[in-house]
C-alpha cells in the first residue's frame, strides 16, 4: 500500500507546542546549506543532489529543514514531497548599522517582503525567521528598544502578505533580552558542551518565552575539535534534555560537512552529521536513535496520579475539560470530579464519561472542602489539580509529573493559557488585574504556583491537613504554598505542563471573581500576614509571571552587555512595576485620600483644583496601565484597551472593599469562643493579664506547650502568626481588624525535673489601625495648612483622635484577657497549676 501523500495543511501554534493536521508537531531539524552556487547561482546543492540528501534525512527522522537563503519553489515542493518542512532565515546586512540609514533600512525591509512573498502559503514552509543573530554591538549601537521595533515591523511586513505564516527571529545568549512581542515562537541558537549550565540555559529561555513555543534553532558539535566520540555524547544527552524540558524542538547543526560561506568553501570546521560526500557520521545514527525516540522520553517512573476536578455550576466549560482529561498521555491515572453541590446540568455531562469518577456534595461546601474530599479519595501518589474551566494539553501530566520527578520539588505548577476560541473579553480579562499567575524565584523555584495547574506528594498534602475549609472561593492554593513552604519544602514550575484556562466571559463575571479574590484576601492576611504590607496588598519575594501586569513601569530596563559589549550571555534586567504609583487605584485611597478632598473642596473652593488633579491621577494610571497591556492582537478590538482601563480601575476597588469587608467578619466558631470566653472573664473577675506564670512538675516541654497552644488556635479558628526564627514572640494572635496579642513564654528550670512556665501577653496595634491614625492625623494637617489658624472647626477633627485611641486601647486590652482565659482554660486541661499573683 503506498504512503498516504504529505498534508497540505499549515503547522499552527498550540500553546506551548506546534500542531499540523490535528496532531502535535515537534520539530526534529537539521540546518542544511549554504553550499556553493549551483548552475542556476542559488545557494543550493543540485537537484539531484538535493534529492538523495532528503532522502537520508527523512531517514534520520528529521521534519524540518533550517534554511540560510531563501528557497526556490522547485525546493519547496521536493522538500514537501518527503514530508519535511522548512525554517527560512531571511538573509540581509544586518553586521551593518542597518538603522543609522534609511537605505539599509528599506534594504532589510525589501528582503524580508520578498521572501514572504516567494514562500506564501506553500505547505513545506514551516516558518520565516526575519534575522539572524544580530551582533551585539550593532544592538548597544541602535538600542534594544530601537532593534527590537524593527524586529517587530519586519514580522508586520511578513504577516501583511501571509497572514498565517509562522515569524519568529534567531536569537542567541549575546542578545537574549531582545523580545519582539508579535513573534509566533522563540528560536536561540545555543552552543553549551556540558550538561548543567545546558540544562539550566533551558529553563532560563524558556522563563523568556513564558507563553510562546521555544526551539533551539542551532546547537551542535565540531567533529574536528571535539572529536566524534564526545559529538555522539553531547548530541545525545543534548537532544534529550530539549524534549525533557518541554521546547518544542530542536535543530542539530547541520546536516552535512558540506558548507559554503563568504564565497569560499569552508574545511576547518566540520559540525555535519555527515561528510562533505554524504556518508553518515556515528553521530549520524545517535541522532537518529535520539529523533526517534523523542519527543517523549521515558520517565524515571510513573507514580499513579489522581486528578481532581473540584467543581460548582461549571457546565460551560465542563465538557471540554472532561475530554481533555480522558485523553492524557500518561500511564496510570484516576480522575476525580467532585461536585460541590452543583444545580446545573454537571451531573448530567459527567454521565457521558465513563472514565470519570464522580462525587457529590449534596450542597455547596466551598472549594477548599471540595478539594480535600478529592484528596481523601484519591488513590494516587501524586495528586493534581485543575478546574473545571480548564482544558488540559494532551501532555499536561507528562511534563508536569516528569519535572517533578526529576527535582527535590514537593509540589510543581504549569502555565494557564488563554484558549484561541475565547472571546475579545476573556482576552482582556486576561490582561487585566487578580488572574492567576506563577510566582517564580528562579527559573525553576516557584513562590506560588495557579491553583488551576498544580500537583502535591499526596503526603505532602496529608502532612498539612489539606486545603483550609476557610477559603470557599479562592486563596486556597496561596495558603498550601505558603504552608509547604512554611513546612520547609519547595515547589517547582514546569513550563510545557500546561492547560487552557478560559477566562470570565464578561466584564461582570470578572469583576465578581475579583470580589471572591478579595474575599480570600482578608482570610490569608490573618492567616499568614508577614506576607502583607501595611495597606493589605500581598508581597512577593519572587517575580510574578502573568499576562496582566500588575502596576505600570515607569522606567527601562538596564543590560549588562559585558566589557565593551562583548559578554556572551547579556542579561536583562527589566525594573518592577511602580507599585506606589498603583496605590492611587487602591480603595484606601479614594476613601482616605480623594473622598476627603472632594468634601474640604466643596467647603474651600481653593482646593477645587487639587481635587480634580486627585479625581484624574487614578484614571489617567488605568489608561496607561491599559497601553501597556499585552493584549493578543488577533483578539484586540477598538473596545479592548478602553475595557482594561475600565478594569484596572474597578478592580482594586471592588478587591478592596471586599478584603475590608472580610478583615471585620471573622469565622464564626472564633466569636462563638470569645463570647464563652468573655463570660469565663467575667465569672473569674480577674482584671489584668499581663504575666501568667505555671507550675510545671510534669516535665512538659516549653515547646510543647507551645505546639498545644497553636494547635488549639487552629482547633477554634483563631487567627494567628508563628515566630519564622525572625521574630521577638513565639506567637502571635490576632483578635479583630484593630488589635493584636505577642505572647512570649519561658521556662525558668528549677532542677529535679521541675520548672516554672511563664506567659507575657503583650498587646499591639495592627498596622489597619495605624493607617487610620495617620489618616486622621493627615486630614487634620491638611486642613489646617489650608485653612490656616483662624478657622476652628478642623480642630474638632481632633477629638475623634482620642476617642479612636481609647478605642483601641479597651480592646486590646479584651483581647488581652480573652487570651489568657484561653491559656489558663489549656494550662488546667494539661495539669499545669496557675501561680496566682501575691
Amino acid at each position: 500500500m503506498p504512503p498516504s501523500p504529505p498534508s497540505k495543511a499549515r503547522v499552527r501554534i498550540d500553546g506551548k507546542f506546534f500542531r499540523l493536521a490535528g496532531k502535535k508537531f515537534h520539530v526534529k531539524g537539521v540546518t542544511y546549506g549554504p553550499f556553493a552556487p549551483n548552475a542556476q547561482g542559488e545557494f543550493f546543492a543540485p537537484r539531484d543532489q538535493v534529492i538523495r540528501d532528503f532522502q537520508l534525512i527523512s531517514e534520520l527522522g528529521a521534519n524540518v529543514l533550517r534554511l540560510y537563503y531563501v528557497p526556490p519553489k522547485w525546493f519547496l515542493d521536493l522538500a514537501f514531497e518527503h514530508g519535511l518542512r522548512v525554517l527560512v532565515d531571511v538573509p540581509w546586512n544586518k553586521h551593518l548599522c542597518f538603522l543609522d540609514a534609511a537605505e539599509t533600512r528599506d534594504e532589510a525591509v525589501s528582503a524580508v517582503r520578498a521572501a514572504a512573498e516567494s514562500c506564501a502559503r506553500h505547505p513545506a514552509v514551516f516558518a520565516l525567521s526575519v534575522v539572524n543573530e544580530i551582533p551585539p554591538d550593532i544592538v548597544r549601537w541602535s538600542s534594544p528598544k530601537a532593534i527590537t521595533h524593527f524586529i517587530q515591523e519586519l514580522v508586520d511586513a511578513v504577516k501583511s502578505i501571509d497572514p498565517d505564516c509562522l515569524c519568529t527571529f534567531g536569537n542567541y545568549p549575546p542578545t537574549e533580552y531582545l523580545k519582539a512581542q508579535n513573534v509566533d515562537f522563540f528560536c536561540y541558537n545555543v552552543y553549551l558542551h556540558h550538561p548543567k549550565p545546558f540544562e539550566n540555559y533551558l529553563s532560563r529561555l524558556q522563563m523568556i518565552a513564558d507563553s510562546k513555543p521555544l526551539i533551539l534553532g542551532e546547537f551542535g558539535i565540531d567533529s574536528l575539535r571535539e572529536g566524534e566520540e564526545t559529538k555522539c555524547e553531547i548530541l545525545a544527552w543534548q537532544i534529550e534534555l530539549c524534549y525533557r524540558g518541554g521546547l518544542a524542538g530542536a535543530i542539530v547543526y547541520s546536516f552535512t560537512d558540506d558548507w559554503y560561506k563568504e564565497g569560499a568553501q569552508v574545511t576547518d570546521w566540520a559540525f555535519g552529521l555527515t561528510q562533505q560526500d554524504r556518508s553518515p557520521k556515528k553521530s549520524y545514527y545517535v541522532t537518529q536513535r535520539q529523533f526517534f525516540r523523542a519527543p517523549y522520553f521515558p520517565l524515571s517512573a510513573t507514580p499513579k496520579v489522581s486528578v481532581v476536578v473540584a467543581s460548582y455550576n461549571g457546565e460551560r466549560t465542563l465538557a471540554a475539560c472532561l475530554s481533555s482529561l480522558e485523553a492524557l498521555n500518561y500511564e496510570q491515572y484516576e480522575v476525580l470530579l467532585v461536585d460541590d453541590g452543583s444545580t446545573d446540568r454537571t451531573h448530567e455531562i459527567c454521565r457521558g464519561f465513563k472514565k470519570i469518577h464522580y462525587i457529590r456534595h449534596e450542597k455547596n461546601l466551598g472549594l477548599s472542602t471540595a478539594r480535600n474530599t478529592g484528596i481523601n479519595a484519591a488513590s494516587g501518589e501524586i495528586v493534581a489539580f485543575t478546574d473545571s474551566d480548564c482544558r488540559a494539553d494532551e501532555d499536561w501530566l507528562y511534563f508536569l509529573i516528569g519535572d517533578l520527578l526529576n527535582s527535590e520539588f514537593t509540589g510543581i505548577g504549569g502555565h494557564n493559557l488563554l484558549p484561541p476560541e475565547d472571546s475579545w473579553v476573556a482576552a482582556a480579562v486576561m490582561v487585566s488585574p487578580g488572574g492567576p499567575a506563577h510566582v517564580m524565584l528562579t527559573d525553576r523555584l516557584a513562590e506560588h504556583i495557579p491553583g488551576c495547574n498544580m500537583a502535591f506528594y499526596k503526603w505532602a498534602l496529608e502532612e498539612i491537613g489539606g486545603f483550609d475549609p476557610a477559603f470557599r472561593k479562592a486563596g486556597d492554593d496561596v495558603d498550601v504554598c505558603w504552608r509547604l513552604q512554611q513546612n520547609g519544602y519547595r515547589l517547582g514550575f514546569s513550563p510545557a505542563g500546561f492547560v487552557w484556562h478560559y477566562r470570565r466571559a464578561t466584564a461582570r463575571d470578572y469583576l465578581k471573581q475579583q470580589y471572591g479574590y478579595g474575599e480570600a484576601e482578608a482570610l490569608l492576611e490573618r492567616r499568614h500576614p508577614e506576607y502583607f504590607n501595611w495597606f493589605g496588598g500581598s508581597q512577593w519575594q519572587g517575580r510574578i509571571y502573568s499576562p496582566a501586569r500588575i502596576g505600570v513601569t515607569m522606567g527601562g530596563p538596564i543590560i549588562y552587555h559585558g566589557s565593551f559589549a562583548t559578554g556572551f550571555f547579556q542579561t536583562l534586567y527589566s525594573p518592577p512595576p511602580s507599585l506606589t504609583l498603583m496605590l492611587v487605584n487602591s480603595i484606601e485611597y479614594h476613601v482616605f485620600v480623594l473622598l476627603p478632598l472632594i468634601i474640604f473642596a466643596i467647603v474651600f473652593r481653593p482646593l477645587l483644583p487639587t481635587a480634580i488633579g486627585a479625581v484624574l491621577l487614578p484614571i489617567f494610571v488605568s489608561a496607561l496601565a491599559a497601553t501597556q497591556a499585552d493584549l493578543p492582537r488577533e483578539r484586540c478590538r477598538l473596545w479592548s484597551r478602553p475595557l482594561v482601563a475600565l478594569l484596572f480601575f474597578l478592580q482594586p476597588i471592588v478587591r478592596g472593599w471586599a478584603r475590608h469587608q472580610g478583615s471585620f467578619r471573622a469565622p464564626s466558631s472564633r466569636l462563638a469562643r470569645r463570647e464563652n470566653l468573655r463570660t469565663a472573664v467575667r465569672d473569674t473577675g480577674q482584671q489584668e493579664f499581663f504575666l501568667l506564670d505555671y507550675w510545671n512538675d510534669k516535665r512538659l516541654d516549653r515547646v510543647e506547650f507551645l505546639r498545644l497552644i497553636i494547635e488549639r488556635l487552629d482547633q477554634q479558628g483563631w487567627q494567628h502568626k508563628v515566630d519564622a526564627g525572625w521574630n521577638k514572640y513565639d506567637v502571635q494572635i490576632y483578635g479583630s481588624a484593630w488589635s493584636l496579642v505577642q505572647l512570649v513564654t519561658v521556662g525558668e528550670v528549677l532542677g529535679h525535673g521541675k520548672q516554672i512556665l511563664r506567659a507575657r501577653l503583650a498587646p499591639g496595634t495592627t498596622l489597619f489601625a495605624k493607617a487610620i491614625i495617620c489618616s486622621i492625623l493627615g486630614a487634620e494637617l491638611t486642613l489646617i495648612g489650608f485653612l490656616g489658624r483662624q478657622v476652628w472647626w478642623p480642630y474638632l477633627i481632633l477629638l475623634t483622635l482620642p476617642l479612636f485611641v481609647w478605642f483601641l486601647a479597651k480592646d486590646q486590652r479584651d483581647l488581652q484577657r480573652l487570651i489568657a482565659v484561653f491559656i489558663d482554660e489549656l494550662a488546667s486541661e494539661v495539669k499545669l497549676k496557675k501561680i496566682e499573683e501575691k
